[in-house]
């Protein structure tokens, strides 16, 4: 299906994207239609009580951290990482998103009716995991939405060594395989994924490209069981 046709109930080109802030509005709901109508215009919900609770807000960064087209960097700390990891592609969708939705993590915020939402983007199509696991045992992963060229990934977690940043590069290797307008958005950059190759664009600029990257051909790589070799290890 073409996420893109599902019909959205709300305006979020009428979001205070004037605002100097990263929030442009609140409300809404967390029904499919709204999450890719929200994409689609540059923007992501997430609560603002304690723990992602209510009231939901929905977010476009001044400056939104993206991966380009070649940036990511494979350090060689991670490349020996990688050597006992295996990386597959909707296999355990459910599993990535309790792991990054673990309470005990540092600015836990995925809720459940958060989980709920995107399990039933997943079951749609739209919402995608890459798994990491090590002697067969899920270590670490992420998971996003998919609209044509852009990934716009959501969570990451891990409980072995670099395997989240496994997760990224088997992203990296997967969404910049074809040709073409093709951009993973990771929300905010951080040190940590700035250390990955993580840069910034305006909020502006982040728009105009998302305009052109949804109407792009979709990622023919986010094949559900797909395993993910990685070049070079």
């Amino acid at each position: 299906m073409n996420p893109l046709e599902l019909e959205c109930r709300w305006n979020f080109a009428d979001a205070d994207f004037d605002a100097d802030d990263d929030l442009v509005t609140l409300g809404a709901d967390l029904e499919p239609a709204t999450i890719v109508g929200a994409y689609a215009q540059g923007v992501f919900p997430m609560g603002l009580g304690e723990g992602g609770g209510e009231p939901l807000g929905w977010w476009s960064p001044l400056e939104r951290g993206v991966l380009r087209r070649g940036d990511f960097h494979v350090s060689r700390s991670l490349r020996r990482s990688s050597r006992t990891m295996e990386v597959s592609v909707d296999t355990a969708f459910d599993d990535v998103v309790a792991g990054c939705a673990e309470p005990s993590r540092d600015g836990a915020w995925i809720t459940p009716a958060v989980a709920s939402a995107y399990g039933a983007l997943h079951r749609l199509g739209v919402a995608h995991s890459i798994e990491v696991r090590q002697d067969g045992e899920l270590v670490g992963g992420l998971y996003g939405l998919a609209l044509g060229g852009l990934f716009a990934g959501e969570s990451k977690f891990h409980v072995a060594t670099d395997a989240s940043k496994v997760a990224l590069w088997a992203l990296s290797e997967i969404v910049f395989a074809e040709p073409g307008p093709r951009l993973i958005d990771v929300q905010w950059r951080t040190d940590h994924l700035a250390s990955l190759g993580v840069t910034t664009m305006e909020r502006p600029a982040y728009r105009d490209a998302v305009a052109h990257l949804v109407a792009s051909p979709p990622i023919a790589g986010l094949v559900p069981g797909a395993r993910v070799p990685l070049g070079n290890r």
